[in-house]
């Protein structure tokens, strides 16, 4: 174990403190981090353009940045991040004839993925 002498503890605990948490503060339990990789892995920008994504360009769908102020999710869902997470994992649950592809995105994937979206104001 290595001791730390004098003012570099308050450094590295005025660090720790100061560093940007990974936690939505709007998705209990949802990691940012976590999310933005799920965006990648399920390849979300090839029809969505979504900033702080390399490469999401896509114009298929409406651009995602700022999806958290919107009132509406797909035109006619309240925005929650509840049904956020349903319209991932199951779009045609809640629009049968969406262009919107089933994934197959886990419950905590979709979370993740909500905690990301919301953090993009």
């Amino acid at each position: 174990m290595t001791v730390l002498r004098g003012g570099t503890v308050g450094l590295v605990l005025m660090a720790v403190a100061c560093a940007p948490s990974d936690r939505s503060p709007l998705v209990p339990g949802g990691s940012i981090a976590a999310g933005r990789a799920a965006v990648q892995q399920f390849s979300c920008g090839t029809c969505h353009a979504i900033r702080g994504v390399p490469g999401a360009v896509g114009q298929i769908g409406p651009p995602l940045t700022g999806i958290v102020h919107r009132t509406l999710i797909a035109g006619e869902i309240p925005n929650s991040p509840g049904n956020l997470a349903g319209w991932i994992r199951n779009p045609q649950a809640y629009e049968p004839r969406t262009a919107m592809p089933n994934l197959g995105v886990s419950d905590s994937a979709a979370r993740d993925m909500v905690a990301f979206l919301y953090s993009l104001h």
